[in-house]
């Protein structure tokens, strides 16, 4: 399973927005653009098709931590 699988499996079971979803990677200082993030969830035939690195995918969960649970404690 690839990480574009993760996170186009992550999107539906959350029922996320693109907007939800760059929202998420701000909360880690993770900046992508919406054609970016589009590009992600395209077919992997599509010519605009972006392999999904692990840098945004950790991100993106890391993210996720903090959305559900709220920031860290110190």
């Amino acid at each position: 399973m690839s990480n574009n699988d993760i996170m186009k499996k992550l999107r539906v079971a959350l029922k996320f927005t693109d907007d939800d979803i760059i929202k998420v990677l701000d909360l880690v200082d993770f900046r992508i653009s919406k054609t970016e993030l589009s590009a992600i969830f395209r077919k992997e035939d599509h010519p605009n098709f972006k392999p999904c690195g692990d840098q945004i995918l950790r991100n993106f969960l890391n993210g996720l931590i903090i959305y559900k649970r709220g920031p860290k404690s110190s």
